[in-house]
């Protein structure tokens, strides 16, 4: 890591030179990772792939998916380095279907809005909150109940995880992010229910370079920090013959 700013009389160290640096000393087996993105939108690819070469394993990960099966999470499932997730969809991820229907990985489903507010309510230091979503079913199988004004609603736990890898279109040196459309979200709750936070960037600018009425997540929440080149893949391309 290199100085990278001077502020508050601190010198912040926040900006790494590669994916690899950025995780350094932060990986151990068995750990559990919150990983921000929707399919293959917004998704820290570069992170994921230092952790693929690290060979960390038995991870625990919560992220609305597992990637597709040769990008994004999927890698990780490739090659066994993932024991559980904790998702609201599959997707398009053979290999996610194979290894739960046989019984090599575990899988907890969240519905998609309990899973963001579950990684919210981690950040925000919110031990658990009660959602109507999921009475009923066997999302609800083992949890505590409680009735409010005649409706009965379900006990769910925030989130809180040893690292957060998260992927922006833009920060300043000394963290604050800035998603770009939809590629804000699962990001920001990811980025916010670490211990750890690892961002990566498409551009960092200089510090006071954002607006401040901009920013998705303060630095405040952001540990490290890359910057690098990504790869724009569509999850399902849809074309019609030429008129």
């Amino acid at each position: 890591m290199v100085k990278v700013d001077h502020i508050g009389g601190y010198h912040v160290y926040k900006i790494c030179a590669d994916a690899t640096s950025a995780l350094e000393d932060l990986l151990f087996d068995g750990m559990f990772i919150a990983a921000g993105g929707f399919g293959l939108c917004g998704i820290p690819e570069l992170l994921i792939s230092a952790i693929r070469g690290a060979g960390t394993k038995d991870l625990t990960i919560a992220s609305n998916n597992c990637g597709v099966d040769d990008f994004g999470l999927g890698v990780l499932l490739k090659t066994k380095q993932i024991k559980k997730m904790i998702s609201s969809y599959v997707g398009e991820n053979a290999e996610f279907m194979r290894q739960y229907l046989s019984g090599e990985l575990e899988l907890e489903f969240n519905p998609q809005g309990t899973l963001a507010e579950r990684m919210r309510a981690g950040g925000a230091g919110i031990a658990g909150f009660y959602t109507k979503t999921g009475v009923g079913t066997v999302v609800a199988e083992g949890k505590e109940t409680k009735t409010f004004n005649g409706e009965t609603y379900v006990l769910e736990t925030g989130i809180v995880v040893d690292l957060s890898i998260v992927k922006a279109w833009k920060a300043d040196a000394s963290g604050n992010l800035v998603f770009r459309k939809t590629a804000r979200n699962f990001n920001p709750p990811a980025a916010t229910c670490g211990k750890i936070c690892v961002a990566e960037v498409e551009e960092i600018v200089p510090v006071g370079g954002l607006d401040p009425d901009h920013i998705h997540v303060p630095g405040i929440y952001v540990h490290r920090l890359i910057q690098g080149q990504h790869e724009k893949r569509i999850e399902q391309r849809t074309t019609r013959a030429a008129a």
